[in-house]
């Protein structure tokens, strides 16, 4: 009787003790996404991406590349084209081969 008291309580600990872990770790990447680097926790790189990328000729291209450039500047330009001097990070990042990586 008394054991199984002992692996009703440990199988209850268990379950516990597994949901505050995964209560930490939903939290944690939480907390990642919404201040990590390159990211604000006021700025939606995919609405205004997909925004930026609305006329595009190759919009899952463009979404992607501009995705790229918001994450690492908080910032994307109003519009679907130019505006660049509203955000100066995203007018002069440059790809390896010294073209404008920001659409």
């Amino acid at each position: 009787m008394a054991s199984s008291r002992f692996l009703l309580a440990s199988l209850l600990f268990i379950v516990l003790a597994s949901y505050v872990v995964d209560a930490h770790r939903v939290l944690e990447s939480q907390k990642l996404t919404s201040k990590g680097p390159g990211a604000s926790a006021g700025i939606n790189c995919g609405e205004l991406c997909a925004i930026r990328c609305s006329k595009s000729s190759r919009p899952n291209l463009c979404k992607r590349a501009c995705g790229t450039c918001c994450a690492r500047c908080n910032c994307v330009p109003k519009g679907t084209y130019g505006n660049e001097d509203s955000c100066p990070c995203y007018a002069t990042m440059t790809t390896h081969g010294g073209a404008h990586k920001c659409p």
